[in-house]
């Protein structure tokens, strides 16, 4: 999507700032920062809003030869309205967009060159209408032909579709889930009714449905993993100041997906993804902070640290 950053109440006027944001988008380029090769397929439409979008994504070094431009429908928009030193409203303008249109053959034509190592999802998209989640299930399914691991972000929002429709959706993909990413309050969505409701026991139930991992994001308390494979295994957030907590949760993924990608353990993952995820908590924007490879490091020096 174009985003259109104001600086106050949208009804007040004003000017705003204009970038790309998208859930998949961020994780992309969080990824391609941090040194990996990273396809993104999806669907904008043929204006300019869409080449801009394109043109971010290829600045930052996503291969973008997936992306399909829609000549009959418009790149979709979303609006950030600050409305409180830490709060901040989101108006979604994506009903008819050509995000909201992508087929299927669009996913296929991002499989035909070099399968993915991982196929990262999220549940923004099958939210947006019946061609998106057709497109997304084909997805899971050529992600099964190629052994590719699948990585789903649950990623909730209430103003796409409702918790039913969600959760009849997400409980239907659980079986093709290598790597489950989710906040503590969205593990149900993926569960049976009757599932317990202490996040320790419903991370053990998607487990024995077949889930690989389970990632729990716990905001300002860190992150939880639930593996199998012993005791779950904690890592604390990391302390910044806070400026912006937009796009905290698409950089949390880019980590634990890029140090997963370098064979780290589970303690390594945890790690990075605390780490990018607290670079997005410390600058505006939904992707601008995503750290390098090289700049992973920078949280560890002392208030005041010029870097010469």
């Amino acid at each position: 999507m174009v985003a259109l950053r104001g600086s106050g109440p949208l009804k007040l006027g004003g000017s705003m700032e204009v970038s790309v944001a998208g859930a998949e988008s961020n994780v992309a380029i969080g990824l391609s920062r941090l040194g990996h090769e990273v396809r993104w397929a999806g669907a904008v439409g043929d204006d300019e809003a869409g080449e801009l979008v394109l043109r971010t994504l290829r600045a930052e070094g996503v291969d973008v030869s997936g992306a399909v431009r829609d000549g009959e429908a418009p790149t979709g928009l979303i609006l950030f309205e600050p409305r409180l030193p830490e709060v901040t409203r989101v108006h979604y303008y994506r009903a008819g967009s050509a995000g909201s249109r992508i087929k299927a053959c669009a996913v296929e034509k991002a499989f035909l060159a070099e399968p993915p190592k991982v196929l990262h999802l999220t549940g923004i998209t099958p939210a947006l209408g019946s061609s998106a989640l057709c497109a997304a299930r084909r997805a899971l399914r050529l992600a099964r032909e190629h052994s590719a691991l699948v990585c789903l972000d649950v990623n909730f929002r209430s103003r796409l579709w409702s918790y039913e429709e969600a959760a009849a959706v997400l409980r239907e993909w659980m079986p093709y889930v290598d790597v489950l990413i989710a906040s503590d309050d969205e593990l149900p969505l993926c569960l049976p009714y009757d599932a317990p409701r202490e996040v320790a026991a419903q991370a053990e139930l998607l487990l024995s449905l077949g889930v690989g991992e389970v990632v729990v994001k716990l905001g300002a308390q860190g992150a939880t993993v639930y593996s199998g494979a012993g005791e779950p295994l904690h890592c604390p957030a990391r302390e910044v100041r806070a400026v912006d907590a937009v796009g905290a949760g698409d950089a949390f993924v880019a980590g634990y997906l890029s140090a997963l990608l370098d064979g780290a353990d589970s303690a390594g993952r945890l790690d990075r993804a605390v780490t990018t995820g607290a670079f997005a908590v410390a600058s505006r924007g939904d992707w601008e902070g995503a750290p390098t490879r090289a700049e992973l490091g920078l949280l560890r020096a002392a208030p005041g640290t010029v870097v010469r």
